[in-house]
């Protein structure tokens, strides 16, 4: 028999893997990677937030550039957790890593499909990736800050990048090449930070 679902669920994995092939850092990566199923993720909220916070950026004079939809990744280790974040948002405080800006008033989410945690993955490791939409406006480009006082968000911006532009790493600097690709993505409003910028929206686990 014909089952909608099955033909939708294959066409929906035939663009979750092509998002993430167009999206890996090193080549070699083509090859390295199975993804078996993709769980659609509509969350009507975060969808109308995301057109919202576009909205309300174009109304400020932002340019088609800046307010174009691209795609980042989150990595969990099980299911749960990769659902969670479709649920509740990516929050504050929710990373480890703090060197483009205070964990506490944005969030870190990666540029790459292949580069999504400070170690390389071993053979036969498996996880959940969750594809999200992106909006990242006005991007500044900071110089990484490893010291305890954390960058703020820049005013005027909504996102922060690193300075430094390494070629294909090697695996010893693959951590680096992991902080290197993540974006800080913050939304500041009247001086507070919100808890969940509104310019990710999950879309789809993988």
């Amino acid at each position: 028999g014909f089952h909608p679902e099955a033909e939708e669920s294959s066409s929906l994995l035939e663009t979750a893997v092509s998002v993430l092939q167009s999206s890996y850092l090193d080549s070699t990566s083509q090859d390295g990677f199975q993804y078996s199923q993709a769980i659609l993720v509509e969350n009507d909220v975060f969808l109308s937030e995301l057109k919202a916070f576009a909205q309300a950026k174009e109304a400020a004079g932002y340019s088609q550039e800046e307010l174009e939809e691209t795609f980042a990744f989150l990595l969990f280790d099980n299911e749960k957790e990769a659902k969670e974040v479709c649920q509740t948002g990516l929050r504050v405080n929710s990373s480890s890593i703090s060197m483009l800006g205070d964990p506490a008033k944005g969030v870190y989410i990666s540029k790459y499909a292949d580069c999504l945690h400070p170690r390389p993955w071993y053979h036969g490791k498996s996880g959940y990736i969750v594809i999200c939409k992106l909006i990242k406006g006005k991007v500044k480009v900071v110089s990484e800050n490893y010291t305890t006082s954390y960058t703020c968000p820049s005013p005027g911006y909504d996102c922060h990048v690193t300075a430094s532009r390494n070629n294909i790493p090697s695996r010893t600097s693959y951590c680096q090449a992991f902080e290197q690709s993540q974006y800080y993505v913050y939304e500041v409003s009247d001086g507070s930070t919100a808890e969940r910028p509104r310019q990710i929206c999950p879309y789809i686990i993988i």
